[in-house]
């Protein structure tokens, strides 16, 4: 469909704009975590740091300076604070060793995840047009939930690797539509 109204042409160049600087971002994002996957994770876990300093100072902020708030709350804001800020500090202190914590936290959560989503497909037998695909899901879902909780961090490392792909191939498209959007 083509624009040819003058009012619509600011709106369609900002859409090709945000599309193509999302994809742009979404490129480097991707290439980033193929070229440097090690120090790419770093810098994630190094931003999730900087969150939890940052909202450890507001948590304690909350804490020491609500005066309407009870004791309790006010304390529990207080060490709520403190815990996110020593979190953060630790992490910044040793951030390879965070990032190894990180991934194998991510890979048993998601093996967790996989292995729930296996069992809940199994209980929906009943409901399921083919159960035959329900139960091929459900057990693929169950090993691979099994395998990452035997070698989370390799798990997590291909999860990062696949979400790299993901990324790149994902700016490319969106690229491609900042350039045809509205043509």
């Amino acid at each position: 469909m083509a624009y040819n109204s003058s009012i619509d042409r600011p709106l369609l160049n900002g859409i090709r704009t945000a599309l193509g600087i999302s994809g742009v971002l979404a490129l480097i994002l991707g290439i980033l975590i193929l070229v440097w996957p090690g120090r790419t994770a770093m810098v994630v876990v190094a931003v999730v740091a900087i969150y939890a300093v940052a909202a450890g100072l507001v948590y304690a902020g909350l804490g020491i300076f609500s005066a309407q708030r009870g004791g309790w709350a006010r304390l529990g804001h207080i060490v709520l604070g403190v815990l996110f800020i020593v979190a953060g500090i630790v992490a910044f202190i040793n951030l390879p060793a965070a990032t190894a914590w990180f991934g194998t936290f991510v890979g048993v959560l998601v093996g967790v995840m996989w292995i729930v989503e296996g069992i809940v497909s199994l209980s929906t037998l009943g409901w399921a047009a083919s159960s035959g695909w329900t139960i091929f899901f459900a057990i693929l879902s169950i090993i691979a939930g099994v395998v990452l909780l035997f070698a989370p961090l390799w798990g997590a490392a291909t999860l990062w690797l696949l979400i790299g792909i993901s990324a790149i191939v994902l700016g490319v498209v969106q690229v491609i539509r900042a350039f045809t959007f509205g043509k």
